[in-house]
């Protein structure tokens, strides 16, 4: 088994839950339990943290409130006397899937200020309980996949680069099953909305150091490409919507600049060209009779629908492979995508849904 990441911070989660199946349940139980009194003692006796947030990790307003920002500070002193590096990561995870529940921020989906949200910023939260429980969830998760491994052991490897990497990793046709999930033509900019995780766990001082991630992103982001006069397809799919779908897109609020049609079509252009060379990579790796799962979502760019899902399966099928079927689990999606300069999703038109599908693929 093997799996591409390239953000850090989602490749720490992957390798952790990977390999925690070879952490003893009663030693996190133990490192708990040393982590509630070493907290419990620097709260109660007013002790100075000596760690400190990220130098380089700048927003708009404090990301935590003094009190919380005094407890994670004291849990971060307590990380960084774990000895047993997979103990520390599991709290590093702990601490990481949870840090913006007790910031100044939230996901709406993007990640924003809660005061822009409406809500009222954090003063205090009980940030111990929320990692221990979260710790708690995780020594279930242990205990059932060690209970119900095979042979005691799971072989598999994370790999921190794009899977668009993958000749200098895997061999021609060596892969029998790809479940994959790329990001949607939604412009959700994951590196953005991960930022606090990569500053606060030290994948990251400045903002140079999100670039090479930016520039690795399957399908780019709008705001890399809007600028471009004319970013074009790599490839040719005789009888597609695509390049048609493009050309209608590139029409569109011309009055608008950047934020006008020709940005978005710019945008969507380069996704597909991803599409074509993930098409491109699983035909090279998976084998004779192998399959590829590809959960995928439609969107809608400045009022016009785009089915990815359907897009995806004839690019796929333009390199050789089979389109065996697309289904659509989810009927109805609830999130961003940008749908008219002006118009969000709960605005759209009926006839605009966004859903969720899967794309089943075979290597012929």
């Amino acid at each position: 088994m093997v799996g591409f990441e390239i953000n850090p911070y989602a490749a720490l989660a992957c390798r952790t839950k990977l390999n925690a199946y070879q952490i003893a349940v009663e030693e996190l139980s133990a490192e708990t339990l040393r982590f509630k009194s070493f907290y419990n003692e620097r709260i109660s006796s007013g002790a100075v943290p000596k760690s400190a947030p990220p130098k380089g990790f700048k927003t708009r307003a404090a990301f935590y409130s003094p009190q919380v920002l005094r407890k994670v500070l004291i849990l971060q002193d307590f990380i960084d006397t774990v000895e047993d590096f997979s103990l520390r990561d599991l709290f590093r995870l702990a601490f990481a899937s949870t840090m913006v529940r007790y910031s100044n921020y939230s996901y709406e989906p993007s990640l924003g200020r809660r005061a822009s949200a409406g809500k009222e910023d954090i003063q205090d939260f009980p940030v111990a309980q929320t990692v221990l429980s979260k710790l708690a969830e995780m020594a279930e998760d242990i205990a059932w996949f060690q209970a119900h491994l095979l042979n005691g052991k799971a072989n598999g490897r994370v790999i921190d680069e794009s899977f668009f990497q993958y000749p200098t990793h895997l061999t021609r046709e060596s892969i029998d099953l790809i479940i994959t999930s790329p990001p949607y033509l939604n412009n959700y900019h994951y590196n953005r909305n991960t930022r606090p995780q990569l500053y606060w766990l030290g994948y990251a001082h400045s903002p140079q150091d999100l670039k090479p991630l930016e520039e690795s992103n399957f399908g780019k982001f709008w705001q890399t490409v809007r600028e471009q006069e004319f970013l074009d397809l790599d490839f040719t799919l005789p009888n597609s919507a695509i390049a048609e779908q493009l050309q209608a897109l590139r029409k569109l609020n011309s009055e608008k600049g950047v934020y006008g049609g020709n940005g978005w079509a710019n945008y969507a252009a380069a996704y597909f060209n991803d599409c074509y060379k993930l098409a491109l990579g699983m035909d090279y790796v998976l084998k004779p009779g192998g399959t590829a799962l590809v959960v995928i979502g439609n969107s809608i760019l400045q009022g016009i629908l785009i089915p990815t899902d359907q897009h995806l399966g004839r690019i796929a099928e333009s390199v050789g492979l089979e389109l065996v079927r697309i289904d659509v689990p989810r009927a109805t999606r609830v999130g961003n995508s940008i749908i008219q300069s002006d118009v969000r999703v709960g605005k759209a038109q009926d006839a605009h849904q966004l859903y969720e599908a899967v794309v089943e693929l075979r290597k012929r």
